[in-house]
């Protein structure tokens, strides 16, 4: 029996764990038939919660979403998209503008074939966007019955601080969540961002609790590179004999150890780490196969035992990330070195 999870303060339930269709679509599964049968499946397993993005597959994510939906089981689901990505080649065809922000709501609506979405989420920070601007449209969307909730990803600690004084100050409807990404290689958000979540009564939905895969089990010291359509597209992330990655290899591999000691397979330790945290609302998962989600649905039901739980402190220590690569966002102001210089005389 699933037990569902308060979605922040919203009053709004979902289950600890979250349908990603990230992955249906031609950058994983093509076959909509089935796509719409895994997310059924999954639907049927009692999990509530799916979420998507426009800029998925160039929204035929949303499309296969949508098809899935259709009929009666629309009214039973927390539905939840993104913009921010860009989606053509003119330049206000992105970003968190009012001006496309009123456009791309519009075109995830008629793709999802639905009258509302219940969570609305910048798919990342814009910098060159008044984060006022961006809170601003999206209230009129809440008060015009289109979307019913704000949310953000991949947010530092003060943007988040910042939206709620935005939200305070201005009257503007109130961010309710954050996806972040976290994974037992990925602990960064444990320092502050969980911190500032938890204060400002936000739900946390975090991306990518297997680490891209790495905590899939097939990433074991001794063994060849795996192959993925991830790993093609991103051989610096994913290359094991990269120098880069020999400590995500050596966790990885250590954290596998300890799942088959514990009696659990690592993607089972991996999300029933990410669900533990008392600030996680629900994992998000990422299925392209129906087998790929046959062996995650089971583990919004396990609960670590303390030993487990300190022996992965002792694998991975809190706090930390692996690889700068997992973080998710860069800010501007690492990338972009006339932000860290004077101007020249």
């Amino acid at each position: 029996m699933t037990e569902y999870r308060p979605f922040g303060r919203t009053g709004v339930m979902v289950s600890p764990l979250c349908l990603g269709t990230m992955m249906f679509g031609p950058r994983g599964n093509p076959d909509h038939d089935d796509s719409v049968r895994i997310i059924h499946r999954a639907l049927d397993s009692g999990i509530n919660f799916v979420d998507t993005a426009d800029v998925y597959s160039a929204g035929e994510s949303e499309i296969v979403v949508g098809k899935a939906l259709a009929g009666a089981r629309r009214d039973n689901v927390v539905l939840a998209t993104k913009f921010h990505g860009g989606m053509g080649d003119d330049p206000n065809e992105r970003g968190n503008s009012r001006r496309w922000i009123i456009r791309e709501v519009e075109n995830s609506l008629r793709r999802l074939n639905t009258d509302w979405i219940d969570l609305y989420q910048v798919h990342r920070p814009g910098p060159e966007t008044d984060f006022d601007e961006t809170l601003g449209a999206l209230s009129d969307l809440v008060h015009q019955g289109k979307i019913r909730y704000i949310g953000t990803s991949t947010y530092q600690p003060s943007e988040i601080v910042e939206g709620q004084w935005i939200a305070e100050r201005r009257g503007r409807e109130r961010v309710v969540s954050e996806q972040p990404p976290y994974s037992v290689l990925a602990r960064g958000i444990e320092r502050e961002m969980l911190p500032v979540a938890q204060r400002y009564g936000l739900a946390v939905i975090p991306w990518s609790p297997l680490a891209g895969g790495w905590l899939s089990g097939r990433y074991r010291k001794g063994a060849a590179q795996p192959t993925s359509s991830r790993s093609d597209n991103q051989r610096e992330r994913f290359d094991i004999d990269a120098a880069e990655n020999a400590a995500k290899l050596e966790a990885a591999d250590a954290l596998a150890v300890l799942a088959e000691e514990a009696g659990l397979t690592l993607v089972q330790l991996a999300l029933a780490f990410v669900l533990e945290h008392p600030a996680i609302t629900s994992a998000i998962i990422g299925p392209r196969t129906m087998e790929q989600l046959e062996t995650q649905l089971d583990a919004g039901d396990i609960r670590l035992s303390k030993d487990v739980l300190d022996r992965i402190d002792e694998i991975v220590p809190p706090g930390t990330n692996l690889s700068t690569r997992d973080s998710g966002y860069t800010p501007p102001s690492l990338n972009d070195p006339s932000l860290r210089r004077r101007p020249s005389h």
